[in-house]
């Protein structure tokens, strides 16, 4: 594997900033992961660790400036943008250290003998234990909360998991500066910095992935990407567990009442939350099912206009800006296929916000239209006018799995009138969250969260935000017959650490 440079790129411009590193060799991503080994015995006292997030999240913090500037540079997602998802990150490293305090994580469970069941019980006790060493792949998208430090790397390093990070090419300087971040913090709990290791390369992301010990890995980011490090993963000659987020359509239905109710406001949300951060949120809405006749013409009307004075802006980098120019243009090249605000190029290096028409019609059988059901990274949303409830069942239908699927209902059909009930019957399916009356655009790290859904939104059944990520990296195991001398304290009768547990069936806490 030969060491190319790695340089920070400038998306407003397209020009080099700065050499920040060299691509990692083979023998680069191996040392990172057995100092990350090693490291695992330091992280196995819950309070160390805890200390250690929340001293994380602090010195975070206490970098403001200097991160938000450097994640700007790279990014140009822009300073309020980049100090709240800051925030958010800070946020979550904290709420997984309560998690680690609680306990509850562990899912204690012991059982006592029992002769007279049948079968006999024997003594049994059971907990969770950590996986060991973690690959994180950062996304695009969001080079705080998704990133280095984002809920992959918090959530594993909360079970007890050391972490290599595979960082992303968008923003290699802002991923040097947080890992050095996470590293002091380590070292001010005596925890070795080996514990944070991160790589730069497409090479060491595979090299990363086959590594004998590590034991589980976390994506974001493309199908093509994220499938083929799912496809390595299971290759190997043991298999991993991988945590993939691919991508997503983000469907939403408007039933016709509540467009006859109030058209504006959602033509105005829906301009809002497809544009927002320049449509590069992987649950951004991208398939809109809009009631055909005058109720729907009106919420066209109010999206077009909403759209139309939304801001050019910049992508990520100039590769996902030659794509989302191509991929508009494609799709607007199907027959009958209208582009009421045409989204594309906006300059040089911006690209202008739009969406594009349909008839319903069109999606319900396999075809050229087929491209409109694939996700189109940027602002740009596909609107699908329906004819009636089964046409717009007919494209539901198609879908693959999505993060969020969303319906807007009219005031009766929320109060249980109509339809409304079925329509989420019928979107549960097809996503992990379901909304309704609201928007998809933001995830609140929240323990009822879940942000995951069917294949391809998620390569699994679990959440990469809120509190039970935690789970993706720890396995149980139970003891038989142990005697209590040799028990770990966690599952010792007198629970000298006064962790929740259920005993004997009771649940206590």
């Amino acid at each position: 594997m030969a060491a190319a440079p790695v340089w920070s790129v400038d998306p407003r411009t397209g020009k080099q900033r700065e050499q920040v590193a060299v691509e990692a060799t083979a023998q680069e991503v191996d040392t990172a992961v057995r100092a990350a080994h090693d490291a695992r015995g330091a992280l196995a006292d819950r309070t160390v660790r805890a200390a250690f997030l929340r001293t994380a999240a602090d010195r975070l913090q206490g970098a403001k400036d200097q991160l938000v500037e450097a994640a700007d540079a790279e990014t140009a997602l822009g300073p309020v943008r980049l100090t709240g998802e800051l925030a958010r990150t800070c946020y979550q490293l904290r709420a997984f250290a309560d998690i680690v305090d609680e306990g509850a994580f562990l899912d204690v469970v012991i059982n006592h003998p029992d002769d007279t069941a049948t079968p006999p019980i024997p003594d049994l006790r059971r907990y969770k234990v950590p996986l060991g060493v973690v690959a994180v792949y950062s996304a695009s998208n969001f080079p705080f909360a998704f990133s280095v430090a984002g809920g992959d790397t918090a959530s594993a390093l909360g079970a007890g998991c050391p972490v290599v990070v595979k960082a992303h090419p968008d923003h290699p300087a802002l991923s040097e500066l947080v890992a050095a971040i996470l590293r002091r913090a380590a070292a001010e709990h005596g925890i070795p910095e080996g514990v944070i290791g991160l790589v730069h390369g497409f090479e060491a992301g595979i090299e990363l992935i086959k590594h004998p010990l590590v034991t589980a890995a976390g994506f974001t980011g493309s199908i093509r990407g994220g499938r083929a490090l799912f496809d390595a993963a299971a290759a190997r000659p043991v298999p991993i567990p991988f945590h993939g987020e691919l991508g997503s359509l983000n469907p939403v239905v408007i039933t016709e009442a509540a467009a006859a109710e109030r058209a504006e406001a959602i033509g105005t949300g829906l301009a809002g939350s497809m544009t927002l951060g320049v449509g590069q949120f992987c649950v951004k809405p991208g398939l809109v099912l809009v009631p055909s006749g005058a109720a729907g013409d009106g919420l066209v009307k109010s999206l077009t206009d909403a759209v139309s004075d939304t801001d050019a802006g910049v992508l990520l980098d100039h590769r996902m800006r030659d794509n989302f120019i191509a991929g508009v243009a494609e799709r607007a090249e199907l027959a009958d296929v209208e582009s009421p605000v045409t989204p594309g190029a906006g300059g040089e290096h911006t690209v202008s916000a739009g969406f594009l028409t349909v008839a319903a019609e069109k999606l319900t059988s396999e075809g050229a239209y087929d491209l409109l059901l694939e996700e189109c990274f940027g602002p740009v949303t596909v609107v699908a006018r329906y004819d009636d409830d089964a046409q717009a069942q007919a494209v539901l239908s198609r879908l693959p799995g999505n993060l969020t699927a969303t319906v807007h209902l009219s005031a009766e059909e929320a109060a249980g009138e109509g339809r409304g009930a079925e329509i989420l019957a019928e979107l549960t399916p097809l996503a992990g969250r379901v909304l309704v009356n609201g928007w998809p655009t933001g995830v609140a790290v929240a323990a009822a969260q879940h942000h995951g859904g069917p294949y391809p939104a998620t390569t699994s059944t679990s959440t990469s935000v809120g509190g039970t990520a935690i789970e993706r990296w720890m396995r149980p195991v139970a003891y038989q017959g142990a005697p209590a001398a040799l028990l770990p304290p966690e599952l010792r009768d007198e629970n000298p650490l006064g962790l929740p547990r259920r005993f004997n069936g009771q649940l206590e806490r």
